[in-house]
C-alpha cells in the first residue's frame, strides 16, 4: 500500500544574528545554512497496519508525513501510495488519506462542528446516503451525539479532539495519519481515542501511521516502530522485538528494615530512600535496584537481598515502553 524509496528532503533556511545591525546586513547579504530533512528514506507499508513513527523533535517526522500526504515535494526518491505518487496526484490522493494533528483544527471554530462536517462533505465530494451512514457510525463510536451541535470553540479538548478524528474518517480513507492525538488529554479521553482507532483499524483495515511523544500511545496501538533520527531511518522492526533486546534489564523496588544494602556484580543501586533508626542502629528504607539478567535472576537478586535485609515487599519489573525509546536513543545518538 505504501511503499517509500530513497527519499530525500533539504531546506535551505536564513539564519542571522540578533541585533538591528545584523538584520540591516541581512538585508542585503543573507546567509543561508542547507537542513537535511530527510536522507534516504526507505520503508513499506501493508494495508490494514498499524506503524508507529517515533522520534525526538527535528528528527524529520513531520517532514515524512508532509511527503506521504503531498503536501511536500521531495528533492529525490519515490514514493506510492495506492499506486498514486502524492504529490503529483494530490486531488485523487486527499480522497484516500485522512489527517489529524494534535495541534491543529480542520474545524471551523465559530460555527456547531455539524456545520463543519457538512462542509467536509461538499470537500470530498462524499454521496449524502454514504456520508449519512458513516456519519451516524462516527457519532457512535466517538459519543458525540450532543457534542456536534456545539461550536468547536467551546469543547473541551478531550471534545475536539474526539471530533477531529471523526472529520478526518469522513470520506472513509483507506490511510490514517496521526500526529499526537492524545496530546494534552486525560487518562479517560486518551483511552477513548486508543480504543477507537483499534475498532476502526479491526472494522475497516484502515492503515494507521502514528507518530507521537507518548510512549503509551505506541504500546497500545502498534506492533511495528520505524525510529528516525537526524533525519535516517535508523530502525524498523518489531516492539516486542526491541523489548527481547533489552529483557536483559530488569527494575526491583524493595522495601526493607536492617544494615545497609550491599550490592554484587550484576545489581545497581538506583535510589535507596531510608531512615535511621538511632536507638536500634538500624534503616528502615525503600530501594530501587537495577538488574541485569544476564548475570544474575530474579530469584538470586531475591535471595542475594533477604540475607541482608528483611525485606517487607518487593516488585520487579521489565523495561517501559519509554525507558526502552530512552536506551534506543542513547544507543543511536539521538
Amino acid at each position: 500500500m505504501i511503499q517509500v524509496e530513497h527519499i530525500n528532503k533539504t531546506f535551505k533556511v536564513a539564519r542571522r544574528n540578533a541585533g538591528m545591525k545584523e538584520a540591516v546586513k541581512a538585508l542585503f547579504h543573507k546567509e543561508y545554512e542547507y537542513v537535511h530533512a530527510l536522507e534516504d528514506i526507505s520503508f513499506a507499508i501493508k494495508e490494514g497496519e498499524m506503524v508507529g513513527y517515533i522520534g525526538p523533535n527535528g528528527a524529520g517526522k513531520s517532514s515524512t508525513i508532509k511527503v506521504l500526504s503531498g503536501v511536500l515535494t521531495p528533492d529525490s526518491g519515490t514514493c506510492l501510495i495506492n499506486g498514486r505518487i502524492p504529490w503529483k496526484d494530490r486531488i485523487s490522493h486527499v480522497g484516500d488519506i485522512g489527517v489529524v494533528f494534535g495541534q491543529r483544527s480542520q474545524l471551523w471554530w465559530d460555527v456547531p462542528v455539524i456545520d463543519s462536517f457538512e462542509l467536509l462533505r461538499d470537500i470530498y465530494k462524499i454521496p449524502q446516503r454514504a456520508y449519512k451512514d458513516k456519519l451516524e457510525e462516527l457519532v457512535q463510536l466517538l459519543d458525540l451525539k450532543e457534542v456536534i451541535r456545539t461550536p468547536a470553540r467551546q469543547l473541551s479538548l478531550g471534545q475536539r479532539m474526539r471530533c477531529e478524528i471523526a472529520a478526518s474518517l469522513l470520506h472513509n480513507p483507506k490511510i490514517l495519519f496521526l500526529d499526537e492525538p492524545t496530546i494534552g488529554l486525560d487518562a479517560v479521553s486518551k483511552i477513548a481515542v486508543r480504543n477507537f482507532i483499534l475498532d476502526i483499524n479491526k472494522r475497516h483495515k484502515t492503515t494507521v501511521i502514528l507518530t507521537t511523544h507518548d510512549m503509551q500511545d505506541i504500546e497500545a496501538l502498534t506492533k511495528r516502530i520505524i525510529l528516525i533520527g537526524k533525519g535516517r531511518i535508523l530502525l524498523d522492526g518489531k516492539l516486542e522485538d526491541l523489548r527481547h533486546t533489552f529483557r536483559g534489564a530488569k527494575k526491583a523496588v524493595v522495601e526493607y528494615s536492617g544494615n545497609e544494602l550491599t550490592l554484587c556484580e550484576g545489581l545497581s543501586m538506583l535510589a535507596d530512600d531510608y531512615s535511621l533508626d538511632e536507638e536500634k542502629g538500624a534503616r528502615k528504607g525503600r530501594a530501587i535496584i537495577g538488574i541485569d539478567t544476564d548475570i544474575l535472576s530474579v530469584s538470586e537478586v531475591i535471595s542475594y537481598l533477604s540475607l541482608q535485609v528483611d525485606i517487607t515487599d518487593i516488585s520487579v519489573t521489565g523495561t517501559s515502553v519509554d525507558e526502552l525509546v530512552v536506551q534506543l536513543y542513547k544507543q543511536y545518538e539521538i
